[in-house]
């Protein structure tokens, strides 16, 4: 198997190709992030002399822009793996890289592949995708209420012109209206595809997941492939990472937060409700309070617990209980 780091961003992709595991001696090619640029990236790899499925791609997930490249390299024949940015920037600490570049980047991207074989990536259905794509805009369109609420507050301190202050509830209520708009989307697009309607149906019936938890929840695990609970959770950047060593280093452990970071803002405040009316999460935050945790800590546990029961109803096809254990 041969290896390709691609480092993406919006304009170009990086290349770089390794041919052997063991062996540093590399080859590079910047094309563009299109079409146009992944033929002739195509036609690199055909000149290598590397048929499609000798080939491991490996690059980062960054938003939107890699989703043209991984879908076009997938269908052409060649495995690709969609690496975590975190994981990736501590391997190249550990080859003690310091310098930050494009070229250097995709380098060590292949190496990463190289040694570390990650997992391919699985194109999501186009269902998914597209449900993915409403609730990127609904949560777009949020942040532009929360922004003009904050300009209006200012606004009224400021003592603005009435006409300013009108202009400002005039894009709120247009944007008040698109959000009602793409949620009803949202809704209809998951009341016609089955496996979609019947997934939001169990993971609405845990306590403290409500519809907008339960959209969310149900665009990342139809957009990617777990095996368990605790895969879940690391992609959510919802693990505690330990900080001791030694007698001089006792630091108190802190999540992860290695992945997308709206995720964790959508599991807030459904993990704050949950400890109080989800019997499992419940219990579980008496146990760490005589266990003399911080309430920070038990937060996170909480929307740790709360990612774990999702998978839970998923994977054994039934309705939360609080009688039920929902293994991971």
């Amino acid at each position: 198997m041969k290896y390709l780091g691609v480092d993406v961003s919006k304009d170009k992709l990086d290349c770089c190709l390794l041919r052997d595991a063991a062996d540093t001696k590399r080859k590079t090619k910047v094309v563009a992030n299109s079409p146009a640029g992944l033929a002739t990236l195509a036609y690199f790899v055909e000149k290598e002399g590397i048929l499609p499925d000798e080939l491991h791609v490996i690059m980062e997930g960054t938003g939107v822009y890699h989703q043209l490249a991984a879908e076009t390299l997938s269908d052409a024949g060649m495995t690709v793996s969609i690496a975590n940015p975190a994981q990736v920037k501590d391997f190249g600490r550990g080859m003690a890289v310091r310098t930050k570049n494009d070229t250097k980047d995709s380098f060590v991207l292949a190496r990463y592949g190289a040694l570390l074989k990650p997992a391919p990536w699985v194109p999501p259905p186009p269902a998914a995708r597209q449900l993915q794509a409403y609730i990127a805009r609904e949560d777009a369109i949020k942040k532009d209420i929360e922004r003009e609420q904050n300009r209006k507050e200012k606004s009224v301190v400021g003592r603005a012109p009435a006409d300013v202050l009108a202009s400002i509830d005039e894009t709120i209520g247009f944007l008040n209206t698109q959000l009602k708009a793409i949620r009803k989307k949202i809704d209809a697009h998951i009341d016609r595809h089955p496996d979609l309607k019947d997934d939001m149906k169990l993971l609405t019936s845990i306590p403290g997941v409500g519809p907008e938890t339960g959209h969310h929840m149900l665009s990342v695990m139809h957009t990617h492939q777990f095996h368990s609970a605790e895969q879940l959770a690391a992609y959510l950047g919802l693990v505690p990472v330990e900080r001791q060593s030694g007698t001089s280093l006792h630091a108190r452990p802190k999540l992860s937060k290695a992945g997308p970071k709206r995720m964790r803002a959508a599991l807030y405040m459904p993990a704050v409700s949950a400890l109080q009316w989800n019997p499992h999460i419940r219990a579980l935050k008496e146990r760490l309070a005589a266990k003399g945790k911080t309430p920070m800590a038990i937060v996170g546990a909480a929307m740790r617990k709360l990612v774990h029961l999702c998978f839970g109803v998923l994977r054994t096809r039934t309705k939360y209980s609080p009688d039920h254990a929902h293994p991971a």
